[in-house]
């Protein structure tokens, strides 16, 4: 085939699209069966990124501001990303508890150096811990080539530090599966004084991988989470070192 066959009317598809689209998890649709799409193979990754745009900062909302306030908008960065020079103080954790087909229950997370296997029980496994929100954010990685060890994961989000509500974060999960599209969650809604956020619960049941949307603010912490679900695992209090 040659190569200017790819400008034809039907060329285009013979790309790969199989991951060009994204399926957004929302109250009317919630739940995605991975094993039905087939997507419940090799390595899943999870993650998380966020911001914070002036107008949570003291800037000008853009709907309510003039015309010469708006021209020098030039000169002002609409978005401040929280990181380098003009930083903000934003410090979201994702998490993750698992329950195994052989009863342990436990949770990956960077605090308290919880990062987890790939390749070894509870093969899930945490990229670092990123405090400052930049492009690649935080990043679970689940192997899925072990789905039938699994009976439950429930990937979380809970506000380390500094951040005043999730809906000012701009905060969302990606999900991407080992094929198929991605899946995205995001967490915009107005709770001012939660501190965490269950995402998504993933389930093994009878052979059939699920994500189901959550989406459950609670105003406390790891241990809140846990009550909510019933998880039954003991929590102390954590703190990171200085950076």
């Amino acid at each position: 085939m040659a190569w200017w066959d790819f400008f034809r009317p039907n060329g285009a598809g013979r790309f790969d699209v199989a991951n060009a689209h994204t399926v957004e998890l929302t109250k009317r649709h919630p739940v995605v069966s991975l094993t039905k799409s087939g997507a419940a193979i090799g390595n899943m990754r999870v993650n998380l990124s966020w911001s914070m745009r002036t107008s949570d900062t003291g800037g000008w909302h853009s709907d309510r501001r003039g015309f010469l306030r708006r021209q020098f908008d030039v000169f002002r960065p609409q978005v401040v990303q929280a990181a380098g020079p003009a930083m903000v103080n934003v410090d979201l954790d994702l998490a993750c508890m698992y329950e195994l087909a052989d009863g342990s229950k436990g949770v990956v997370q960077p605090l308290g150096n919880f990062l987890g296997d790939l390749d070894a029980p509870p093969y899930i496994q945490m990229s670092g811990d990123d405090r400052f929100g930049g492009t690649s954010g935080e990043t679970l990685y689940i192997n899925f080539d072990k789905r039938d060890e699994f009976v439950r994961l429930l990937v979380f989000v809970y506000i380390y530090d500094g951040t005043p509500a999730f809906d000012r974060t701009h905060a969302k999960v990606e999900i991407f599966p080992g094929s198929g599209p991605r899946i995205e969650i995001p967490l915009t809604e107005r709770e001012p004084q939660a501190r965490s956020c269950a995402v998504v619960l993933i389930e093994n049941r009878k052979g059939e991988v699920t994500v189901r949307r959550e989406v459950k603010y609670v105003y406390g912490f790891q241990a809140e989470i846990d009550r909510l679900y019933g998880w039954g695992l003991q929590w102390g209090r954590g703190y990171k070192s200085k950076v």
